[in-house]
């Protein structure tokens, strides 16, 4: 009978743990998997939406205008568009940069669009 209990036990626990929801995974395609900042802007131009970012480079790639950024768990690469192309060219491994980054409608991040030097 005992082990009828343990394993009756067992079931139920095991039962809960999947009726469970999950915890919220954390938000993805918006930008880098890197820190935000606590200064991060958003900007209410009519065109598009945006935020800046603090991270960190991992590499550059100046043919296909991509930009690995440093991340808490996993690196992330995005595209770079606009006057950031100009200045991708001087950017190097382990520069630590403020990168402006533009947002769709829904918040979720579309391409960095300004790259400027952060005192991280």
């Amino acid at each position: 009978m005992k082990k009828f209990a343990l394993l009756f036990s067992f079931a139920f626990v095991a039962g809960v743990a999947v009726a469970q929801e999950p915890a919220p995974a954390p938000e993805t395609g918006k930008a880098p998997a890197v820190a935000k900042s606590a200064d991060t802007a958003k900007s209410h131009d009519h065109a598009a939406k945006s935020h800046d970012v603090k991270a960190e480079v991992v590499s550059v790639d100046v043919e296909k205008n991509t930009l690995t950024l440093k991340g808490d768990t996993e690196n992330k690469t995005v595209p770079v568009e606009g006057k950031a192309i100009a200045a991708l060219k001087t950017v190097k491994a382990g520069d630590k940069l403020t990168l402006t980054c533009k947002d769709n409608d829904k918040g979720e991040h579309q391409a960095v669009v300004d790259i400027k030097p952060s005192k991280m």
